[in-house]
This record gives structure tokens, C-alpha cells and sequence, in this order.
């Protein structure tokens, strides 16, 4: 079953306060692993199939910004699990999409 999660990627104490080069590090993780995903302005959407997938992702990005330097990251997860049928990340835009009027 797969599980929708928005990841936001915070780096702390990096000096500055433009993220994205860091923000780039973490979408190169989720391209690298071939994981679907959906980049907005305040977090990454994925679709992953379970939570230890999710872990190893973002023990995957926790070491490639540590790698460039990063003394610290904070991690903002959201996580949709669904029983009753199988979700995908267009599925709930397009839902909410065709109950919106003109």
C-alpha cells in the first residue's frame, strides 16, 4: 500500500538564509531512488510504499546534507495513509479540483 507524505527539509545553522541548493540535495536523493514526487513552494510530496521507505529517505538526505556541511536538519513530515482504497498525489489534487467552481 502505498503512503503520501510532504516532506519539509529545514538545514539549520548553515549561515544564511537562502535553502535552495539544499533543497535541490534532497530532490536528487528522491530523483536518485526513482520516488515520485511533487516539488511546492513549502515542502516535497511524495509517494512512497510504506514508512521504513520513508525513513530510509530521509536518513538519505539527513547524510547527503550532512556530507556538504549542514550542521543540522529539521524534518516537517505529513503523512497520509489511506485503507480503503489506493491514493496517489494527483488523486487528491484532482479531487479537491472538481468540486471547485468557477
Amino acid at each position: 500500500m502505498k503512503i503520501l507524505a510532504e516532506i519539509r527539509v529545514i538545514p539549520l545553522g548553515i549561515g544564511k538564509t537562502s535553502t535552495g541548493e539544499f533543497i535541490a540535495k534532497a530532490i536528487e536523493v528522491l530523483k536518485r531512488r526513482k520516488v515520485k514526487h511533487v516539488l511546492g513552494p513549502f515542502g516535497t510530496s511524495v509517494e512512497v510504499n510504506g514508512f521504513q521507505e520513508l525513513a530510509e529517505i530521509l536518513d538519505e538526505i539527513k547524510n547527503e546534507l550532512h556530507k556538504i556541511g549542514v550542521p543540522r536538519v529539521v524534518f516537517d513530515i505529513a503523512v497520509d495513509v489511506r485503507f480503503d482504497k489506493e491514493i496517489t498525489l494527483e488523486y487528491k489534487v484532482k479531487t479537491v479540483e472538481k468540486k471547485l467552481t468557477t
